[in-house]
């Protein structure tokens, strides 16, 4: 048997948790998936046999897929932060999660195609907002407030003035 962390986010999903780990699996550095159990017996969502959890991690952070049915939806109170270094990297991972049959938000936020909400943050944007200048940290952070993929160079721009 597959070790099981002491602390892991437990994810819920209508029947689709494997595909989603794979995806995870496949898209993120230091991602994978470690074991996949069967039901041993019929359940609410499911029958015997049908997938029920997925052990696997996402860019370390070990997680659980709990295909538990449709009762209960992902929401932007859960999401996961990815720090990117650069843009070729915050439109990789944009790009394979829109892509994918997610969805586009605003201020580098989006959704994958299981409803999961992702931040695609460049390390360039928390400087920017962070700014020991109040002023360039807003101008900076208004120009964030106007996009969905975070745009590093806006952002540089909008922080020099």
């Amino acid at each position: 048997m597959t070790p099981i962390a002491k602390n892991r986010i437990c994810l819920w999903y209508d029947g689709s948790a494997e595909e989603a780990a794979q995806f995870y699996a496949a898209t993120f550095p230091d991602s994978a998936i470690e074991a996949v159990y069967r039901a041993p017996g019929d359940f609410p969502s499911g029958k015997e046999g049908d997938v029920l959890t997925v052990q696997f991690t996402v860019m370390g952070i070990p997680c659980l897929g709990l295909n538990g049915g449709p009762t209960f939806q992902h929401n932007e109170a859960f999401s996961f932060q990815v720090a990117t270094t650069d843009q070729a990297e915050t439109d990789r991972y944009w790009n394979a999660i829109v892509r994918n049959g997610g969805q586009e938000s605003a201020c580098g936020w989006c959704k994958d195609k299981w409803g999961l909400s992702w931040q695609i943050t460049p390390l360039a944007l928390t400087e920017a907002i962070t700014d020991a200048d109040p002023a360039a940290a807003k101008r900076a952070f208004d120009a964030m407030m106007t996009m969905g993929k975070i745009d590093i160079a806006a952002i540089e721009a909008a922080r020099q003035g």
